[in-house]
Formats: C-alpha cells, sequence, structure tokens
C-alpha cells in the first residue's frame, strides 16, 4: 500500500497535525527494519510500550518510531543485550524524561496522561522515581504520559494512589460541584480510554460522596490485576457475566441482575467472562477510586 495511502488511513485528527499519526505494528517494524514479532519481543523486554486501541491493537505514533530506530541501532551496530540498551537509553534520556517531553504543560490540556504528569511534576517526582515506587516500567509511564494509553486498570490505579489522587480525578470525574447530577440516558460522560476493552461512564458528576459509574466490558476485559483501596462498593448487573476475587482466593461470579457488595481495602480484581460484552453500575464511597 503507498505510504501516502497508509498514513491518511491511520491519521488521527487531534488538532489535525501529521505529529498525530498513528502506525500499525507491520508499518512501525518496516520503518526500523525489524520484524513485528521484534517489536512484540522489545515490549516484552521493556524497551517499548506501544500504544493500544481499545481491542488491543498496536499503535505507534512518530516519538515510539524514532525509539524503535534507536533500539535497533543499539542494538545491530552495538550488539547491546536488553539491559544495556535500556540503561543506554536512559542515559540518553535522563531518567526517561525525553519521552514525556521537556515543554510546559498546556493548563487547557486535561487528558488523564497530562494531569498525571502535571501531578508528578509538582510533587518533584521523576518517572524512574515513580516507576520503582509503583512496579510501573518508565516506558509505560512515559507512554501514559504522552498519549494517556498504555496502562492497565491496576497499574493505573496503582500510580494515582502513589501520586495522592484517584482514578474519577485523573479522569475529570470530579470537576464541578457536588449536589444534584442529573444525566439523562446515553448522555453520560466518558473516561478517556486507557485500558483495552473497558469503557467507563460517569452517571454523577462533581466532587460527591459517591462516585457512581457504568462499566462497560468487552470480551475478555479485566482489571489485569488487584487493587485495593479506602471504603465500600457496590455492583449491580446489567447485562454479561462478571468474575470478580477477593483476597486473591474467593471468587464470585455475577450475571445479569445480580448485586454484589464488598469493601474495597480488600484486594480485588474482576474480569469479563461472558462471550460478548458485560454492562454495570459500579458505585463506590467514599470517592477513593
Amino acid at each position: 500500500m503507498p505510504c501516502r495511502h497508509y498514513h491518511a488511513r491511520l491519521r488521527h485528527f487531534v488538532g489535525g497535525s501529521v505529529d498525530d499519526i498513528r502506525f500499525k505494528i507491520a508499518e512501525a517494524a518496516r520503518m526500523a527494519g525489524v520484524s513485528p514479532s521484534t517489536l512484540r519481543l522489545w515490549e516484552s523486554q521493556d524497551l517499548i510500550q506501544a500504544i493500544r486501541t481499545p481491542t488491543g491493537q498496536r499503535l505507534y505514533d512518530r516519538a515510539l518510531i524514532d525509539r524503535l530506530k534507536r533500539i535497533a541501532w543499539l542494538r545491530s551496530e552495538k550488539g547491546l543485550n536488553p539491559a544495556a540498551i535500556r540503561e543506554t537509553l536512559r542515559e540518553i534520556s535522563p531518567e526517561g524524561e525525553e519521552e514525556a517531553g521537556d515543554q510546559e504543560d498546556d493548563a487547557s490540556d486535561i487528558r488523564p496522561g497530562t494531569r498525571m504528569r502535571r501531578l508528578r511534576r509538582e510533587a518533584g517526582k521523576t518517572l524512574d522515581t515513580v516507576a520503582q515506587a509503583t512496579g510501573v516500567s518508565v516506558s509505560q509511564l512515559s507512554t501514559f504520559e504522552r498519549t494517556s494509553q498504555g496502562l492497565s486498570f491496576t497499574a493505573l490505579h496503582e500510580v494515582a494512589r502513589h501520586l495522592g489522587t484517584t482514578l474519577a480525578s485523573l479522569s475529570g470525574q470530579e470537576e464541578g460541584r457536588g449536589g444534584e447530577s442529573l444525566i439523562r440516558d446515553g448522555k453520560w460522560a466518558s473516561w478517556p480510554t486507557t485500558s483495552s476493552g473497558v469503557a467507563v461512564q460517569v452517571l454523577a458528576e462533581g466532587r460527591n460522596m459517591m462516585e457512581c459509574n457504568r462499566f462497560q466490558l468487552a470480551p475478555g476485559a479485566s482489571s489485569e490485576g488487584a487493587y485495593q483501596h479506602e471504603g465500600e462498593e457496590f455492583i449491580h448487573m446489567l447485562s454479561g457475566s462478571l468474575e470478580i476475587i477477593l483476597d486473591g482466593d474467593q471468587f464470585f461470579e455475577l450475571h445479569a441482575g445480580d448485586s454484589f457488595y464488598f469493601e474495597s481495602r480488600r484486594p480485588h480484581s474482576w474480569r469479563n467472562i461472558s462471550s460478548g460484552e458485560t454492562v454495570l453500575i459500579w458505585i463506590n464511597t467514599p470517592a477513593t477510586f
């Protein structure tokens, strides 16, 4: 396929800039001079983290393409192993800040990744500091700060907690006043998509004691690990089936019409176990989610 047609098909208009072009894995591999399987291997070695679509497809922006080319050069010309490449990239870009960008944040940019970068910088923390504290890699954190994608639900919760905030706050759910909130059917605001197959819609806006959300989970979508926080939670199933695991060893299957209540301090994870979409109402109180 001619390159200009490929670019036109993959362009994501965020301000309409050509810098917003996203490349699929086959095209990114060709540009880096390697195979798609090599890019998957590099991802498993924590050399690169692709942008993920809601369906799990890997995409690469221009910054990631540049990183791929640098990795390929270090591998072929310098003969470095993955550990040495990671160290070299950190030396070239101290603490991984290159991927996050050195520019001042645009105050009007309210994407979760930008909010996270702003909080991290205000706290005087580097990407490496946050990575060591949370177990989330520098490259994943950097990708999320730039694109608001690339972190699992659990990883995002852990990073938010480390920075003294919540997922709801990062998503913008807590903006505005509390009190009465009327949202018409289908008119929900949505959290920006971060985790593959997980869509979260806000059912009550403002800074309230309860966080009320509607979850839409694609087949196989999950929290990708357990998390915990203060508070209590209530789930009501609208359709599909959900498996929720408490304390790592207590398994509960929920189906349409079922309700479930538990304490948030208990480690909990979940996944859609139906062959189709699962939809549920999820309420947390207080606002610690």
